[in-house]
C-alpha cells in the first residue's frame, strides 16, 4: 500500500484510565477515524458519564470532519468503549479485528449472557489481518497483533501505526498476558513484526500511565522502541521476554473496571439491555474469577 499519506492525527487523553483515544483525519477529504474512544464510567455509582468522547466529537465538528470509523483495536479491560455514543452523534462504522468472537464467546459464559450471540454481530464490521480499508483517499491496512488478547489488531495508516495495548512507551514496556487469549510468545512475535516495519515508523500508543509522574507520552519510532523498549528492546530474545512477562504477570493485579468494561466492550459499546423496570445492569459473577 502507499506510504505517501501522512495522516492528520489529534490525541486525547482520559486521565482516570490512563487511555489514549484518536482522530486520524484525511485532511484533502475532510474525513476521519476516531481509534479506541473511551466512555466514562463511575464504579462506585454505576453511572456512565460521556465528557471524554464528547471532546472528541466537539473536535470532529468544529474540524468539520466526517466520521466514517469508529476503530477498537480490541476489547478493552480497563475502560468503557464510547463507540456507540460516537456513532449517535456523528455517525460512523465501528470495527474491531474478527479475534473479537473467541473472545465474545469466552466471557458468554463467565456472565452468563442469556440470548447473546458470539459471532461479532454486534459490530458493524469485523477486519481480517492485512485487510486495507480506507479514510477518505488515504489507504489503511489492519495488522493483526494478538498476544495481549486474542482479537488485539494494530492499524497502519499512512507512516503511523495505532498498536493498541501491545506497546507501551519505552519506559513501560509491554501489555500483560494472562488475560484469556493471551500468550506471552505470540505477543514477542507480534510485536517483531511491528519492528520489521521501517525505522521512522510512528507507533501510538493506547496508553501511557506516566511512570515516575513523567509528562505524557503517547509516540514513539519502531527504532525508539528496538532500542529502548525496558521489555522487548535491545534484541532481547523470545525466551527472555516470555520468562519476563509470566514472571511480572503472576504479581498484577486485575484492572478496576475489567468486569463492567468487558461485558460492555464484547457489545460493541452496547451497554446491556433495560430490564422491566427500566433499568440497565452490569453483572459481578462472585467467586468465579
Amino acid at each position: 500500500m502507499s506510504r505517501l499519506h501522512k495522516p492528520q492525527i489529534q490525541h486525547f487523553y482520559h486521565a482516570l484510565s490512563g487511555t489514549l483515544s484518536y482522530v486520524v483525519s484525511d485532511v484533502a477529504s475532510s474525513t476521519a477515524a476516531v481509534i479506541d474512544p473511551v466512555l466514562g464510567y463511575d464504579r462506585a455509582s454505576g453511572r456512565t458519564e460521556h465528557s471524554a468522547v464528547q471532546e472528541i466529537v466537539e473536535y470532529l465538528k468544529i474540524n468539520k470532519l466526517e466520521l466514517q470509523w469508529i476503530l477498537e483495536t480490541h476489547a478493552h479491560a480497563d475502560h468503557l468503549s464510547g463507540a456507540q455514543y460516537l456513532k449517535t452523534q456523528c455517525g460512523g462504522t465501528v470495527a474491531i479485528g474478527e479475534g473479537i468472537r473467541s473472545v465474545q464467546s469466552h466471557f458468554l459464559k463467565l456472565f452468563n449472557l442469556q440470548g447473546f450471540i458470539p459471532d461479532g454481530r454486534q459490530f458493524d464490521h469485523l477486519f481480517t489481518n492485512g485487510e486495507v480499508f480506507s479514510i477518505g483517499d488515504m489507504p489503511c491496512k489492519v495488522l493483526a497483533t494478538p498476544g495481549h488478547t486474542k482479537d488485539s489488531i494494530s492499524y497502519l495508516i499512512g507512516d503511523a501505526v495505532f498498536v493498541g495495548d501491545s506497546l507501551f512507551m519505552m519506559d513501560y514496556g509491554t501489555a500483560r498476558c494472562d488475560f484469556p487469549g493471551g500468550d506471552a510468545a505470540l505477543l514477542y512475535r507480534s510485536i517483531q513484526s511491528l519492528f520489521a516495519l521501517p525505522d521512522e515508523t510512528r507507533l501510538f500508543m493506547c496508553h501511557d500511565y506516566r511512570p515516575g509522574g513523567r509528562e505524557l507520552r503517547y509516540m514513539a519510532t519502531v527504532a525508539e522502541q528496538k532500542s529502548a523498549n525496558i521489555h522487548v528492546g535491545k534484541q532481547a530474545t523470545e525466551a527472555q521476554f516470555v520468562a519476563m512477562r509470566r514472571e511480572r504477570d503472576r504479581n498484577l493485579s486485575l484492572p478496576d473496571l475489567i468486569l463492567p468494561s468487558v461485558q460492555v466492550n464484547i457489545r460493541a459499546g452496547h451497554l446491556p439491555e433495560a430490564e422491566d423496570n427500566g433499568v440497565a445492569f452490569i453483572k459481578i459473577p462472585l467467586d468465579a474469577i
